[in-house]
C-alpha cells in the first residue's frame, strides 16, 4: 500500500460538518487532510438552499462567534434574508437566509483553499486504522494508508446509503453520487452500535414552467442583516422573492394513488425519518384531517431557473410526483429537473460519544453531523467545529473545549445527543433550550467569542469588536440610567404610542422598560443619547438592540442566570469514570441500566438521562458522601 505524509487531523467528508471541522483544526494550527469522494461538491447544500431558521439561526451565529465559516459563507451567497419570529420575544428571533446553492459551495471551497493548513485528497475512506484502542490513520479505496493523530468522521448520508424512488432502489448518498462502504462494518466489529435513518428531498422544478401569478409572494426583510458578526459581509443590494402555494384534496388523492408503490409504506425503508420535516406522503397520512399543506417555492440562486419545492419531499414514483405537482396552483405546466427521493443511511447512536464528540471506544476518533443522528446543515456545522477544535486540543494534550447548556445552543445539542441519544433525526428547536432567554442570536458573540479567542481560534479582530460592543453598550446603559426627562418633553412623544403619561421627571431607562416604547423612541427625547448612538459607527444597531433587550428583560435574565448557576452545581459533581453503577443496588433497575450504558461524567449529566429518577440522584449523592 502507498502511504501519504502524516497529518495531525484527517477529516472524512466535506459536507457542513467536515468543512467546519477542517477549518477549525487548521486555524488552530493542526495540519489537516480533508478527504472527500468528490472535490466538486465540497460544502454542497444537499437539500434546501437555505441556512438558519428557528433555533438553527442561533446555531449559525454561534458557529460564527466561535470563528467558524458558516455564517460568512451564508452571507456571501445570500439571495434573501428574513428574521423569523419578530412578533415574539427576542429569545425566539431567528435569522434565516435563502442562498445561491452554487455560490455557497464555491465560497466554502475558496475559504478552505485559502486556509494554509488544509490539504485535500479525493478518495473514499474504507477503514479507520486503530492500534491499542487509538486512531493511527485511515485506509482508502485507492489502496492508500494515511497516518494521522486524530480522525473526524463526517459521513453524512453516504455510509451504505440507498436512495428510494418508488419501487426502485439506487446505491448512493445523494443524487449522482455513490455510497461509501466499509466503515460501518469495521466499527461494528470494534464494538460500536449502528442503526439506520432516512431523510428525503423534493423534486426540483424548472422555474420557467411555474405561473407565479397564482402564488403568494414572500419578500425578504426591508432591512436585511447578516449572520456574521464581522463587518466584512454585507446584505445583498437586492433580494429574490420566495413564493407560497398549497396542496389540496385533489393533490392528496393523487399522492395516495401511489401509496402502494411507496417505499415508506411498503416496508422497503427501514430507517426512521425526521418527525419535524416529514415527506408529503407522511403528512397526508398522519394529518388526514387537513385538506391542505403549505408549500414554499424557493429559488436556487441568482443565475438559475432551478427551483426547490420546500415541503414536498417524497419518494413516490416519478409519474405520481409530476401529476401531484401539476395539480397545485401555479404548477399546471410544471417541468421537473429531477424527482424527489428518500435516502437511507447508517448512523451511530450518539450516546457512544463524550461531550467532546470523541468516541468512548476508540480514542482520537470523533463523529460529527448526520452520523450522530442529527438532521440539518446547522446542526452538522456546529458539531463539526466542536469536533475539529477538540481533535486539535487532544493532540496538544490540552483541556477539552465543552460548551454547557446555559452557554450555547451548541451545548444543548451535544448534551442532548450524548445524554439522551436519539432514535429519529434530531433537529434543534428553541424549546429544547431551557435557558433560551440567555442564548439569543444577538448575543452569541458576547457569549462565545471570548472563549474561542482564548483557544486561539476566534481572531483578535473579532475579540476587539466584542470588547467595543460591550463597552458601548455599558456606556449607553449608564447614560439612560443617569438622564431624566420631564413630562412636558416626554408625554407628547410617548402617549400617542399607547403608554401612560408620566407625572414627574423619570429616568430614560425606566421608559425603555415600557413594552409600548423602543429605544429609538426614547433616544429621540435626549440629544445626548442620539449623539451617543450616532458615534457608534457600524455597531450602532447591534448595541442598541443589546441595550434594549437587556433593559426590558432584566428580571427574566437574572432569574435564568440564577437557575443556570443552581443547576451547574450538579455539573461540578464529578462521577468516577470507573464507577460500577450495576453494583449500586439501591438504584432503580432502569437507572442502573441507563447509567451503565451512558456512563455520565457528572451528576448533572446523570440527572438529564431519561429513566434516571430523582431518587436515583439521591442515591448517587449519598454514595458520593454529599
Amino acid at each position: 500500500m502507498s502511504t501519504l505524509d502524516r497529518y495531525d487531523v484527517i477529516v472524512v467528508g466535506a459536507g457542513h460538518a467536515g468543512c467546519e471541522a477542517a477549518a477549525a483544526a487548521a486555524n488552530l494550527g493542526s495540519r489537516v487532510l480533508l478527504i472527500t469522494m468528490n472535490m466538486g461538491v465540497i460544502g454542497q447544500m444537499s437539500c434546501n438552499p437555505a441556512m438558519g431558521g428557528v433555533a438553527k439561526g442561533q446555531i449559525v451565529r454561534e458557529v460564527d462567534a466561535l470563528g467558524g465559516y458558516s455564517g460568512i459563507v451564508s452571507d456571501k451567497s445570500m439571495v434573501q434574508f428574513r428574521m423569523l419570529n419578530r412578533s415574539k420575544g427576542p429569545a425566539m428571533w431567528s435569522p434565516r437566509t435563502q442562498n445561491d446553492r452554487g455560490l455557497f459551495a464555491e465560497t466554502w471551497r475558496r475559504l478552505l483553499e485559502g486556509t494554509h493548513q488544509v490539504h485535500f485528497w479525493q478518495d473514499m475512506v474504507t477503514g479507520i486504522l486503530v492500534e491499542n484502542g487509538s486512531v493511527i490513520g485511515v485506509r482508502t479505496g485507492l489502496g492508500m494508508t494515511i497516518p494521522c493523530g486524530a480522525v473526524v468522521l463526517t459521513s453524512g448520508t453516504f455510509m451504505n446509503g440507498v436512495m428510494h424512488i418508488g419501487e426502485r432502489q439506487l446505491g448512493g448518498g445523494r443524487a449522482g453520487e455513490k455510497a461509501s462502504h466499509g466503515i460501518t462494518e469495521q466499527l461494528v466489529e470494534l464494538g460500536f452500535e449502528a442503526g439506520r435513518m432516512k431523510t428525503g428531498t423534493p423534486p426540483r422544478v424548472d422555474g420557467r414552467s411555474i405561473d407565479y401569478t397564482k402564488l403568494e409572494e414572500q419578500l425578504g426583510d426591508e432591512d436585511p442583516r447578516t449572520f456574521s458578526f464581522l463587518p466584512e459581509t454585507k446584505p445583498p443590494p437586492k433580494q429574490l422573492s420566495c413564493w407560497i402555494t398549497y396542496t389540496s384534496p385533489e393533490v392528496h388523492d393523487i399522492l395516495r394513488s401511489g401509496f402502494d408503490r411507496s417505499p415508506m409504506f411498503s416496508g422497503r425503508i427501514q430507517g426512521v425519518g425526521p418527525r419535524y420535516c416529514p415527506s408529503i406522503e407522511d403528512k397526508i397520512d398522519r394529518f388526514a384531517d387537513r385538506d391542505r399543506h403549505q408549500i414554499f417555492v424557493e429559488p436556487e440562486g441568482w443565475n438559475t431557473v432551478e427551483t426547490y419545492i420546500n415541503g414536498f419531499s417524497t419518494s413516490l414514483p416519478e409519474e405520481v410526483q409530476i401529476k401531484a405537482l401539476r395539480a397545485m396552483p401555479g404548477f399546471a405546466q410544471a417541468r421537473i429537473f429531477r424527482p424527489g427521493y428518500a435516502v437511507e443511511y447508517d448512523y451511530f447512536p450518539p450516546t457512544q460519544l463524550k461531550h467532546t464528540l470523541e468516541t468512548k471506544l476508540v480514542s482520537r476518533l470523533y463523529f460529527a453531523g448526520q452520523i450522530n443522528g442529527t438532521t440539518g446543515y446547522e446542526e452538522a456545522a456546529c458539531q463539526g467545529i466542536m469536533a475539529g477544535i477538540n481533535a486539535h486540543l487532544a493532540l496538544k494534550d490540552k483541556d477539552p473545549f465543552i460548551l454547557k447548556r446555559d452557554e450555547a445552543y451548541i451545548g444543548v445539542l451535544i448534551d442532548d445527543l450524548i445524554t439522551k441519544g436519539t432514535e429519529e433525526p434530531y433537529r434543534m428547536f428553541t424549546s429544547r433550550a431551557e435557558f433560551r432567554i440567555l442564548l439569543r442570536q444577538d448575543n452569541a458573540d458576547l457569549r462565545l467569542t471570548p472563549r474561542s479567542h482564548a483557544l486561539g481560534l476566534a481572531s483578535r479582530e473579532r475579540m476587539l469588536r466584542v470588547e467595543l460592543k460591550e463597552a458601548q453598550a455599558s456606556e449607553l446603559t449608564a447614560l439612560l440610567r443617569q438622564q431624566g426627562v420631564s413630562p412636558e418633553v416626554a408625554n407628547p412623544v410617548i402617549v400617542p404610542r399607547g403608554t401612560s403619561p408620566i407625572r414627574q421627571q423619570v429616568k430614560l431607562h425606566d421608559l425603555v422598560l415600557r413594552p409600548q416604547l423602543d429605544l429609538s423612541t426614547v433616544a429621540a427625547l435626549s440629544p445626548s443619547i442620539g449623539e451617543a448612538l450616532s458615534s457608534m459607527g457600524d455597531l450602532q444597531e447591534e448595541v442598541a438592540e443589546q441595550v434594549e433587550i437587556n433593559a426590558k428583560y432584566e428580571g427574566y435574565l437574572a432569574k435564568e442566570r440564577e437557575q443556570a448557576e443552581r443547576l451547574s452545581r450538579l455539573d461540578e459533581v464529578i462521577l468516577d469514570k470507573d464507577l460500577d453503577f450495576l453494583k449500586l443496588t439501591s438504584l432503580s433497575m432502569e437507572g442502573r441500566t441507563k447509567l451503565h450504558q451512558i456512563r455520565p461524567t457528572t451528576l448533572g449529566q446523570a440527572s438529564r438521562i431519561s429513566g434516571v429518577s430523582p431518587a436515583d440522584l439521591s442515591v448517587l449523592l449519598v454514595y458520593l458522601g454529599r
